[in-house]
């Protein structure tokens, strides 16, 4: 396996450094920076005192950046795709499963492994939630707390999001606009119910969307469903199939009719 591995590296690798996820780290880090020195006490203020309109428009659409549906999601189209393989007897439709079965184990890469940074990230860190502003301040920290409390930054609604997001937008850069208004409605629905700093949504973006870059460009050096285009983001190897290929259903033969007579009248079956 680590032998197939190392030859599909050789063979795939360009001349490219994986570097490209760098500048993504740094407009994140910087937009981090300015939210908590402009934007976390203002808006944490305004949301924690304002009526109860502003969350419930929030929490109508912040359930969607819960990791749960997508990983379960990812899981059965993985292993949907494995079976297919297997099952089929085509070539074509083999390769075709095989690739979609790539795509689900990107987007499940993606989401868990930017879950887990975040969640181990926002132990570490400690920070309290809005909710609790007024006894600890936007500057209040627990590390190692291990309670909700202070678990605040980075967001990991948001980290799912941006990650997501990010693996859609590339396999699928037409929609990229799109994914960019959805990634912002999405992440600040988290403030919006008090749960989370905006500094803490703009976080949890960048690290789920810096993940997903890594992961594709380390994909493409592998030769997995991306290949590297110079210093652009990487782009799908092919195009993605719109379902998988279904494994082949013999059909019966119809039975032979009998031959008819000129006037109409059938022959006779032969003995």
């Amino acid at each position: 396996m680590y032998g197939k591995l190392k030859r599909r590296y050789a063979r795939h690798c360009g001349s490219a450094r994986l570097h490209l996820h760098m500048p993504v780290l740094l407009v994140g880090a910087n937009l981090v920076l300015l939210a908590v020195l402009l934007l976390d006490q203002p808006v944490s203020a305004y949301v924690l005192h304002s009526g109860g309109m502003l969350r419930q428009v929030g929490a109508i659409v912040t359930d969607v950046g819960k990791s749960g549906w997508l990983i379960f999601a990812s899981i059965l189209i993985l292993f949907e795709a494995l079976s297919v393989s297997r099952l089929t007897s085509s070539l074509s439709a083999r390769f075709k499963a095989l690739y979609v079965g790539q795509l689900a184990a990107y987007l499940l890469a993606t989401v868990v492994i930017s879950g887990l940074v975040a969640n181990l990230a926002k132990r570490l860190i400690g920070r309290a939630r809005p909710l609790y502003q007024d006894e600890a301040g936007i500057f209040g920290f627990s590390p190692l707390h291990g309670g909700f409390q202070f678990e605040s930054f980075p967001s990991g609604h948001s980290t799912t999001v941006g990650a997501i997001l990010m693996a859609v937008a590339l396999i699928a850069p037409r929609y990229r606009s799109l994914c960019l208004v959805m990634a912002i409605w999405l992440g600040i629905s988290r403030v919006m119910v008090g749960a989370h700093y905006p500094s803490d949504v703009i976080a949890g973006l960048t690290l789920g969307a810096w993940s997903s870059i890594l992961l594709a460009m380390l994909f493409a050096r592998y030769g997995f469903l991306f290949r590297e285009q110079g210093n652009a983001l990487p782009v799908l190897r092919r195009t993605l199939p719109l379902a998988l290929p279904q494994p082949p259903v013999p059909v019966a033969k119809p039975a032979a009719q009998p031959e008819q007579r000129e006037g109409g009248d059938a022959l006779p079956a032969a003995a």
